[in-house]
């Protein structure tokens, strides 16, 4: 999980700001970038609203909520009855870490409702986290309105969204806005090195090239040998590969179903990859590079979507890489 308190410090302060005023606002949409840090922030600005709300001698200035709290202790075990956390369930309940639903369901939404019949349990706050809120079904988005509209008492909202723009304007409207923006390199550094220390600095590097400013999408790469299959793409897109053995060995490599994170992960960044590169491109090789890029974001997307020959759709990408190399 990305740390809640690297980088977005206005967004932040702002959400800090209103929560000392006395005044706040019963519902805030957090928007910005998959992979910023805007799961991990509400949930730690939930667990501050909770402790003031139940024991504030306990605290200190900040964002801090000390695991020693009551608070810290009973969000830990998943039985604070003032915090409600709606996300996709897993398909199977048996098998939680597996695959998930498509969206958050209705009867998730309105299983909230026994809880917003009676107080708060204990203090005067409440608060309901759905994460993301664009994963809600739109039956369940029409329910949560309602509760938007005529907000219990004492309830707050902290609505994470990937994708602002996709969602009800009704819904919009009735919440603040704290906008994250992608982090700083020197910010994702410092993140990716407090969640993978073992990581070596080239490795950290190459995650940071691959993240664009989402840790959380870097963490994903993790463990991946990143850094090799950059080499690789530098390769392909610098020198072309006239003889194709980059991309025979490549598709070798990738094509292994023991590799599947790596041909994902190579799959993933192949477009970025190139728009990265077309960014300091011009003319008619700008024209190439963008060409490539819609190519490779097509084939990206064909290939999990239907399940394509890894070995096969790994020589093809390469061949598209390798377009971006000067003539």
């Amino acid at each position: 999980m990305v740390d809640a308190l690297i980088g977005n410090q206005d967004a932040r302060n702002a959400l800090a700001a209103a929560m000392a005023s006395g005044a706040l606002h019963h519902a805030w949409l957090i928007a910005g970038p998959e992979g910023v840090g805007k799961g991990a922030f509400a949930r730690t600005a939930a667990a501050r609203m909770l402790a003031e709300a139940f024991e504030p001698d306990r605290l200190l200035p900040g964002w801090d909520v000390p695991e020693t709290s009551r608070t810290a202790a009973m969000i830990a075990a998943g039985s604070h009855p003032d915090l409600k956390i709606l996300a996709r369930l897993p398909k199977d309940a048996d098998k939680p870490d597996e695959a998930l639903a498509r969206s958050i369901t209705i009867a998730q939404v309105r299983s909230l409702q026994p809880l917003f019949a009676t107080k708060p349990s204990l203090g005067p706050r409440r608060v309901v986290i759905i994460d993301a809120i664009d994963d809600l079904e739109r039956a369940g988005a029409n329910a949560l309105l309602k509760n938007l509209e005529e907000p219990p008492a004492g309830t707050i909202f902290l609505l994470v969204s990937h994708a602002p723009g996709r969602l009800l304007p009704t819904i919009r409207s009735r919440c603040r806005l704290l906008r994250f923006e992608p982090l700083s390199d020197a910010e994702t550094t410092t993140v990716l090195r407090r969640q993978i220390p073992e990581a070596s600095e080239i490795e950290i590097a190459a995650l940071v090239e691959a993240a664009e400013g989402s840790p959380g999408r870097a963490l994903r790469f993790a463990g991946l040998d990143l850094s090799a299959l950059e080499a690789d793409m530098v390769q392909l897109a610098d020198y072309g590969d006239p003889d194709n053995a980059v991309r025979t060995r490549l598709g070798r490599q990738l094509g292994l179903k023991a590799a599947q994170p790596r041909y994902e992960a190579f799959l993933e960044r192949s477009p970025s990859f190139i728009a990265a590169r077309a960014k300091r491109l011009e003319g008619e090789a700008l024209r190439t590079a963008l060409d490539a890029y819609a190519a490779a974001r097509e084939l990206a997307g064909a290939a999990l979507g239907l399940s394509l020959d890894a070995t096969a759709t790994v020589f093809e990408m390469s061949g598209i890489l390798a377009r971006l190399a000067r003539r």
